[in-house]
């Protein structure tokens, strides 16, 4: 039987490496769906990056509320059952992102240090102009592990 996570099980998932997607209000629109690589902290919640011209940053104000999700689909074959954890919360933190405090431990987290770092090199030179910092803050969990 599918079982909510416990916070201990649920803060480990979104700490490991996957990929999330945040969902915001596109007024007169559906919702805005993004794949987004992130990171997460019981202290800070949910950060990741984003183009300042991107269209989830010209939806996303401080304050707004956000759902994020991340999941494992799973593999029945190989004994690998879908589990996921949702939240949903306020941004908290909408700003300028800077290099070494955002951007390169994320890339860090998704590439590792040398990847990631020849990655930043070739497409940002050494700036993070361009490119916001998005903090959610988690006041809503939902979760199910289909294997517990």
């Amino acid at each position: 039987m599918p079982r909510p996570l416990t916070k201990t099980e649920r803060e480990q998932f979104l700490s490991d490496v996957r990929v999330g997607v945040v969902t915001m209000t596109d007024e007169g629109r559906g919702p805005l769906v993004c794949p987004v690589w992130y990171t997460y902290s019981s202290a800070s919640g949910v950060t990741f990056c984003t183009k300042k011209d991107a269209r989830k940053a010209r939806l996303l104000r401080m304050g707004a509320r956000v759902s994020f999700l991340v999941q494992v689909e799973g593999d029945i074959t190989k004994g690998i059952l879908p589990k996921y954890v949702a939240i949903e919360g306020p941004v908290v933190k909408l700003e300028t992102a800077v290099m070494d405090r955002d951007l390169r431990p994320i890339l860090h987290r998704y590439l590792g240090a040398e990847i990631g770092d020849a990655y930043l090199k070739a497409t940002r030179g050494d700036s993070a102009d361009g490119e916001l910092v998005v903090q959610i803050q988690p006041q809503r969990w939902l979760s199910r592990d289909f294997g517990g």
